[in-house]
């Protein structure tokens, strides 16, 4: 049984987490700071740095966690799927509703931006991606997709591709990715 100083202290570090997630896309990675953070959190500076490293800790975290539970979400979809091209449609009905320029997409976006220059954050991402090709992989193997690991490494390439032009040049996105997608599967 844990203690209820240790609750507390989870549920501390959880409100810093959710704060992150809440003001990257808002403010921007690198405007996220100590005192910003411990502000939208309701604590002070000080137990920021008591239950993370540093901010960029926090950051990573709240990043990661959140890339790891959309992906997990994406899991009874692709469970679902009958074949290659219902997994295709899974995927691109996952997106639909990220607009590129809404607080997920543009966490995404921060986080992928963020990961060029952290090389923590840049294998977390890479080991969710992985794990994401992974099981898409497996449904295309499951249905006779030649290349199966790589078709998924392409999808899920597209998918990202797709979510940052919108949030750049919605007009330029077709209304039948999905059918597009499908004959590349």
């Amino acid at each position: 049984m844990r203690s209820p100083s240790a609750a507390r202290g989870e549920a501390v570090r959880q409100r810093l987490l959710v704060a992150a997630v809440e003001l990257i896309p808002e403010r921007g990675w690198t405007a996220v700071s100590t005192r910003v953070l411990a502000e939208r959190a309701g604590v002070t500076p000080s137990v920021v740095h008591y239950h993370f490293s540093s901010v960029q800790a926090v950051l990573v975290e709240a990043v990661l966690g959140t890339m790891r539970a959309v992906a997990g979400e994406l899991g009874p979809a692709l469970d679902a799927a009958g074949t290659a091209d219902e997994v295709v449609d899974a995927m691109v009905t996952a997106v639909e509703q990220y607009t590129g320029t809404d607080p997920m997409s543009l966490l995404f976006v921060e986080g992928y931006l963020a990961a060029t220059r952290d090389d923590t954050l840049r294998a977390g991402i890479a080991a969710v991606l992985a794990d994401l090709k992974s099981v898409i992989g497996t449904r295309f193997r499951q249905f006779g997709v030649a290349d199966p690991d790589g078709t998924a490494a392409v999808l899920g390439a597209a998918i990202d591709g797709l979510l940052m032009h919108r949030a750049v040049a919605p007009d330029d996105v077709p209304a039948g990715a999905a059918a597009v997608l499908r004959r590349l599967v």
